[in-house]
């Protein structure tokens, strides 16, 4: 198996920043692949009590994306598509009415592909000891490292939801996207 077959696996030895990222786009992979290749109503699948669905968690995650390297990282707004968003309601960014597979798909992968330049950017321009925008509020900021960790983070908790989701829609477990996957939807 070459490093092709499996281009998200992480460096077995690297940089710290190789290994950061490394496990952040693992983790994006493994997401994509559990939610992959879902229709309308599958995307819509619910289990036990909660409101998630596989369909909500692609939405979010999209917005944890942009919001992470643009108002976190910069201070800027996040801006399309999340300016035209009815953001009422407590659950709005898990909320999927109207939307089509290709649109949640389509979100998801343009928000990912943005994350991945602006993050390579700021990278560039200082490396993770960088201060962000963010601050506590004795304003203290947050470094650049803690933010891909947060993220990490994020993607660590729904793709294990999204691991619950996609095993009771169609059966689907495992830990990673097999061989030479690629997305078959968006």
């Amino acid at each position: 198996m070459s490093d092709s077959d499996t281009p998200w696996e992480p460096p077995l030895a690297g940089s710290e920043t190789e290994h950061l990222i490394g496990a952040l786009d693992r983790l994006r992979a493994t997401f994509r692949w559990k939610a992959d290749d879902l229709d309308a109503d599958q995307l819509r699948t619910r289990i036990g009590a909660s409101d998630l669905t596989m369909g909500g968690l692609l939405k979010h995650l999209a917005l944890v994306e942009d919001h992470m390297f643009t108002a976190k990282l910069r201070g800027e707004p996040v801006g399309p598509p999340w300016d035209t968003i009815d953001r009422s309601g407590g659950e709005w960014q898990f909320a999927t009415t109207g939307h089509t597979p290709e649109q949640l798909y389509t979100l998801w992968d343009g928000a990912v592909e943005r994350s991945r330049t602006r993050l390579g950017a700021a990278l560039a321009d200082g490396g993770l000891d960088q201060l962000a925008h963010i601050s506590d509020p004795d304003g203290n900021h947050a470094s650049l490292r803690r933010l891909v960790c947060d993220l990490i983070e994020e993607y660590g908790r729904h793709t294990g939801h999204a691991d619950l989701l996609r095993e009771s829609i169609d059966g689907r477990v495992g830990e990673d996207p097999p061989p030479g996957w690629l997305p078959k939807s968006g």
